[in-house]
């Protein structure tokens, strides 16, 4: 048992993205999640990338059918209807994310408000919000997981969060198209949402036997500071085998040096608490 971390004092809501595919994107929001519930935090996932991969990885159904995201964003049913416990973590929730997902995007284009659709799923929930409002059963951490894209289904997330956290890869080209994605949140945050912050930067598949690894990380540091988690995710087999096995690598190789790294960083982010 992880000794666990004083709980926020409201919801913390985390948009994990970065439309260049191949970061870590889902990884990172499933065992980042895993490893705040394991430090006993209560934590939901919603899967917001019509692939479903992070609700593969976290062992929930997602076939055709299944209550999932869709339902709460389309058809506006209840997100305390959609949400299933994840079996392999305690403390760990999922909204699912079914195929129907991808035809998302053009069904709600004639839709009023339609960037505000999630915003009003996660903030109606009665888990959502602060000790007062939601109690002591509250979701601590909500994590959105999305697509890799700056669609309306990303744009939701953004309109729904409050802080936002993006994987990077440790590769040359690292920060090639995070000015697209640095201008979109300061398009929402002047339009739709000014409590969006990027909150957390987190470099990932780092592999330590390289100079060039060094020199990205060194880069990221020197271009967003202390929004960079100490820790770095290492390049790993383990983390990269865990989801086949409908596993984060936090249950299917707990002493692996890939789960430690999350577990730290995890640490990290809840410790750092949300920007004021």
């Amino acid at each position: 048992m992880r000794p666990s971390l004083p709980r926020p004092a409201a919801t913390r809501v985390i948009v994990v993205a970065n439309q260049k595919g191949g970061v870590g994107k889902t990884t990172s929001t499933v065992n980042v999640a895993a490893a705040l519930a394991q430090l006993g935090q209560r934590v939901l996932v919603i899967d917001l990338d019509p692939q479903g991969n992070a609700s593969t990885a976290l062992s929930v159904e997602h076939h055709r059918g299944v209550p999932s995201t869709y339902d709460a964003l389309v058809d506006g049913v209840p997100l305390v209807d959609v949400i299933t416990p994840c079996p392999e973590v305690e403390n760990l929730h999922v909204v699912p994310a079914t195929i129907d997902l991808a035809g998302a995007e053009i069904e709600l284009v004639s839709v009023v408000a339609r960037e505000n659709r999630l915003h009003r799923a996660i903030h109606g929930h009665p888990l959502v919000g602060t000790a007062e409002e939601a109690g002591e059963e509250r979701f601590d951490f909500v994590l959105i997981d999305c697509p890799p894209s700056l669609g309306l289904l990303t744009l939701n997330a953004l309109v729904a969060g409050a802080e936002m956290m993006i994987p990077i890869q440790a590769e040359y080209y690292a920060l090639e198209g995070l000015g697209q994605l640095i201008e979109t949140v300061d398009m929402v945050k002047k339009h739709l949402n000014p409590r969006l912050a990027v909150s957390t930067i987190l470099v990932t598949m780092y592999d330590a036997r390289t100079r060039l690894a060094a020199g990205v990380a060194e880069e990221v540091r020197e271009h967003f500071g202390d929004l960079v988690v100490k820790t770095t995710i290492p390049r790993s087999v383990r983390v990269s085998e865990a989801p086949s096995y409908g596993q984060t690598v936090m249950t299917y190789d707990p002493g692996s040096p890939g789960a430690l790294c999350y577990l730290e960083a995890a640490r990290e982010i809840a410790t750092k608490g949300a920007p004021q």
